[in-house]
Order: C-alpha cells, then sequence, then structure tokens
C-alpha cells in the first residue's frame, strides 16, 4: 500500500505526512460537472485498479431524471471500467477524516474510452491539436456568489451578509474592502486550495453583491479543467462553513450581473514553444486572426455546450456585464472575444461568452474546438469593433432551446467533440428543456393569470 502512496502528487503525499489516509473518493465528472462515483476505504483502494459505473450517469438531467440516449441496445446500464488518473489525487481536506479525492477516466469493455464522458471529450480536442503539433494554452476566470442560505426554493437569492452586515457594501468592483467582508470564506479557500495544491492568481471582488472572481494560472487544458472541477468542490465546502451558500449559477439575483468562466487561450509550437499568435517580431499572426475567426464563426453552435441551462441565457442581457454579440476588440470588454493587453509572448484570445455554470471540461473543450476549426479554416474575423459593443444588436442564441437547435445542426464542431457526444448531449439537454417548460413562473402567474 505505501508504493502507491509515494507516486502521488507532492501536495497529497504533503496532505498525508505523519498521517494514515482513511478513504479515497473515487469520482467521475458527469454531464452537468457534478462527482460521480465511490467512497472505498484506502486499504480496498490499493488493491484495486478500476472500478465500475453504469454509463447511464452520463443520460441524467440536472433534475435527476434521464435522457432517452442509451441507443440501439436499450436502458440496459452497462457498466464502464473507471480508471484512476493518480496525478489529479488530491486531499479533500474538509473531511473529518484523512481523505483524497481521485478523478477517473471512463472505458468500455473493450477498454475504448467512453466518448461522452467529459474529461474524454476535452482529452480528445486537445489531442487533435497535438496531431498538428500545437499545444494549447488556457487560463480560466471563475466568478461565482456568495449567497445567504436558501431552504424554500420559491424564495429569492439573497447575498450572503458580510461582516458589515449590509448587501450592498460587497457591491463595489475591486474593492479590498468588499473582499474583507467575505474574509473567513476566502481564507478557508486559500487553505484549502492549499492543502489541494492549487495556485491562486488572485481572488477580487466583482460587480455583483457578494459576487467573488478567482482566477488561475495559464496551463494545461485538462489540468485546468480538473481545477476549476475540483475548485466548485472546494469553494462549495468552504462557504457552508460560514452558514452561507456558494452558487456558480450564471444568473442567481434578478439585478445583479452573472457569472461568467472566462476561457483565456493561446496556442504554442510543440517543438519551438513559440505562440503561434505572434511573429519573430512581436506582431499579430495569420493564426491569431484565424483563431478569433473560429470563435466568431462557430460559438453559435457552440453555446448550448458553454451555456447549458435556461438560467444561462439570463446573463446575455444588454448593459449588465455580460457580452450579447460575437463582436472581437482589443481591451474592451463590452466584447464577446477579447484580445487582453499582453506582451507579444504572452498573446492571448479571451472568450467571454461561457458561463460559469458549464461543465469545466465541456466549456473549454468547445471553446478549444470553435478555435481549432478557425486554424484549421484560415479565414479572416470580422473587422475589430471600437467603442461600446452592448450598443449593438445581440447575435448569439438568446433561449435554451434555440441555442440546441443550433447545436443539433452543427456537423462540423460535432466532429471535434465527438459525434457521439453530440448525440447523447443533445438528448439529454432536450430532456431537461423539455422539463423546464412544464414548470409555470410566478412571472407567468402574475400577469397572465387575469390578463390574458
Amino acid at each position: 500500500m505505501a508504493d502507491w502512496k509515494d507516486n502521488l502528487p507532492a501536495a497529497a503525499q504533503e496532505f498525508l505526512k505523519d498521517r494514515r489516509l482513511d478513504e479515497v473518493e473515487c469520482i467521475v465528472p458527469d454531464l452537468p460537472g457534478i462527482a460521480r462515483g465511490k467512497a472505498v476505504p484506502a486499504s480496498k483502494f490499493a488493491r484495486q485498479d478500476s472500478f465500475h459505473l453504469p454509463d447511464s450517469i452520463f443520460y441524467q438531467t440536472i433534475t435527476g431524471e434521464w435522457g432517452d440516449a442509451a441507443g440501439s441496445e436499450g436502458f440496459i446500464e452497462r457498466d464502464m471500467i473507471l480508471r484512476p488518473d493518480m496525478s489529479t489525487a488530491t486531499a479533500a481536506p474538509w473531511t473529518a477524516d484523512w481523505t483524497l479525492q481521485i478523478i477517473h477516466d471512463a472505458y468500455d469493455r473493450n477498454g475504448d474510452v467512453v466518448p461522452f464522458s467529459p474529461r474524454n471529450v476535452l482529452k480528445r480536442v486537445v489531442d487533435l491539436y497535438h496531431a498538428e503539433g500545437w499545444e494549447p494554452v488556457v487560463a480560466p476566470e471563475m466568478e461565482f456568489y456568495l449567497t445567504a442560505r436558501n431552504l424554500d426554493p420559491a424564495q429569492e437569492i439573497k447575498p450572503m451578509m458580510g461582516r458589515s452586515g449590509r448587501p450592498a457594501a460587497a457591491r463595489q468592483a475591486y474593492s479590498m474592502t468588499a473582499v474583507d467582508e467575505f474574509g473567513p470564506v476566502i481564507d478557508d479557500i486559500y487553505d484549502f486550495a492549499e492543502a489541494q495544491g492549487f495556485e491562486i492568481d488572485g481572488i477580487t471582488q466583482e460587480g455583483g453583491a457578494g459576487q467573488l472572481e478567482i482566477n488561475l494560472l495559464h496551463g494545461d487544458p485538462v489540468k485546468l479543467a480538473d481545477e476549476v472541477f475540483y475548485f466548485k468542490r472546494l469553494i462549495r465546502e468552504a462557504a457552508m462553513r460560514h452558514d452561507c451558500y456558494a452558487t456558480f449559477m450564471a444568473k442567481p439575483i434578478a439585478d445583479e450581473p452573472g457569472s461568467a468562466m472566462h476561457i483565456h487561450h493561446s496556442v504554442l509550437d510543440m517543438k519551438t514553444g513559440r505562440n503561434l499568435f505572434s511573429d519573430e517580431d512581436g506582431g499579430e499572426t495569420p493564426p491569431f486572426m484565424h483563431f478569433i475567426a473560429g470563435l466568431q464563426n462557430h460559438m453559435p453552435a457552440a453555446l448550448a455546450v458553454m451555456a447549458p441551462y435556461v438560467n444561462s441565457y439570463r446573463r446575455y442581457v444588454k448593459d449588465h456585464a455580460a457580452p450579447i454579440n460575437l463582436e472581437w476588440g482589443r481591451d474592451n470588454r463590452t466584447t464577446g472575444i477579447r484580445v487582453p493587453l499582453s506582451s507579444s509572448n504572452a498573446r492571448r484570445v479571451e472568450n467571454r461568452l461561457a458561463g460559469m455554470d458549464c461543465n469545466p471540461y465541456l466549456g473549454i473543450a468547445a471553446s478549444l474546438a470553435c478555435g481549432y476549426l478557425g486554424l484549421k479554416e484560415a479565414k479572416m474575423p470580422m473587422a475589430e469593433f471600437k467603442g461600446d459593443a452592448y450598443e449593438g444588436d445581440g447575435d448569439i442564441p438568446r433561449t435554451m432551446g434555440e441555442a440546441l437547435g443550433v447545436f443539433q445542426e452543427a456537423t462540423a464542431l460535432h466532429e471535434i467533440l465527438g459525434p457521439e457526444f453530440a448525440r447523447v448531449y443533445t438528448i439529454v439537454k432536450t430532456a431537461e428543456y423539455d422539463e423546464f417548460l412544464q414548470v409555470i413562473s410566478p412571472w407567468e402567474r402574475e400577469h397572465l393569470l387575469l390578463n390574458v
């Protein structure tokens, strides 16, 4: 048993130093990004090289119902073989005993990857880049809210009360005083992240009451998606310790800004390490423009993956700190595609459309897929937008139903993400959307009951 622990990542070994490991959580991210799996005693984990879960975990909607995506054999819930990726072993520092979490990859009984497992989808896209001699690099930004506990779904979500007792005190963007409002929660976030071996590039107060942003250092897309997946759980656990919730809903509070997962992209030449977006003189290259064009041309089809719920589209409201278009601009936060200020070596493209509610593996995969298609198609983008892009008309799908319709027809995108993934995703999300359409909202009861 000591042998396998000797090969753990350094942070996991440090967490267990002079301690006895009690339990291992064997987990796999499902379509929404929920951790599914089993908790096993450490002694049992040492004797197993895999475990089984039914493939139906990838057919569930967010409500726990099922999409009819099982295929020709029917809903027989075949077992998948889940094998640990030991590089993902990390602490679960909020538990009462000494516990590790380990992400597992999903295979079928023939040893082939399960194509609709989100981590496998992202690996597929990264492999397509590698086949071209390209190394994709991403840096996610995570926005989220700390809210008061909400035990009744019929009640509106309210911001968490900070130390001042006034929610408006936490609505000052980039204010250090606002960050201090939530000091105890943030302290636990830092402590948990350190125990798990994650490096935070910074925490800032965003524009909403109780809205924070965590930036992660750039790196390998799969590794960064793993970190976002782990961070969502970490942040929720830190909040629960202080009698509040952390939510990654795209639009949890009606009059506050939504929460995005902005994704920064660059692409390196695998042989030279050079940024493909900059030439030897530091200027912008054709691949840089092609990548932007790929985002413009294919993100409408990918939006159903990057904005996966009906609530996601409540974020895309004019003048509410979220883009409503596919314009691109240099250092312009009103455009959907932004080129941040940077040195030529760090030249990158920021996708500002993805919501924080998306599965990080799928959101990053979809965004990279759009850029990959742009690099392969070698088209030029629209002219750079100058000014306030919020003043223009939106050119993205405005509802989940519309977005799913565009995604369903996007065969070029399906080939990059995987046709079987596209089939399963479309079925599951359509079933979920149909569930939503059966719910009558308070707005409908208020304005239609006696007036139409």
